[in-house]
């Protein structure tokens, strides 16, 4: 039997018969309809792209088809199972590309936030400019970490079964880059409205 749970944003089989039906049609689409967006919105933070966003999108559900049978409930949870394919498949972006990882907030609020007007976007860029330098002066680890955390929206819990680490690191770290990027964000003139 399984169990697809919107409010919780999990999804468990509990059989053998219920790991066949979840390579059913139906099945596959209340899954991707339960995890779609927060894969999509995770792959955004960390590529730069919304088209190579949604072709990756695309890669990590395919390989959850193929790959579905080596899924085991006793070894992790489900969503740690999925992100860790797609935090892989956005690894195999970055070395295909041969540069270094940076991430979109732009792409993730134009899904977000309704249409502002020019003195909006300007504002907004302007914003974001100085986010995306903040940004870039976090380790590739804390990026990694905030895309999951905000990104994806992943618990700590789960981020710290995916890297292999404790909860608590996982809190300490995001912790620590927010005020990194607040001190960062101070110290290039942004004001806070």
């Amino acid at each position: 039997m399984e169990i697809a749970s919107v409010k919780t944003g999990t999804y468990r089989e509990t059989t053998a018969s219920a790991r066949e039906e979840a390579l059913s049609t139906e099945a596959f689409t209340r899954l991707y309809n339960l995890y779609q967006k927060r894969v999509y919105k995770y792959i955004c933070y960390r590529i730069n792209n919304h088209f190579v966003a949604e072709d990756i999108c695309s890669q990590v559900f395919e390989t959850v088809i193929s790959k579905y049978e080596t899924f085991s409930a006793e070894k992790s949870g489900f969503e740690v199972w999925l992100f860790a394919i797609v935090r892989n498949a956005v690894t195999d972006y970055f070395r295909r590309q041969k540069k270094g990882s940076h991430f979109s907030l732009d792409t993730l609020l134009d899904f977000v936030l309704p249409k502002p007007s020019p003195e909006e976007l300007v504002i907004r860029d302007d914003n974001h400019r100085e986010l995306f330098k903040a940004l870039a002066k976090l380790r590739d680890k804390e990026r990694n970490i905030i895309a999951m955390k905000y990104g994806a929206g992943l618990k700590n819990t789960e981020i710290a079964a995916l890297l292999g680490v404790s909860e608590s690191n996982i809190g300490v770290v995001v912790y620590r880059s927010l005020k990194k990027l607040h001190k960062a964000l101070e110290a290039g003139g942004f004001k806070y409205e």
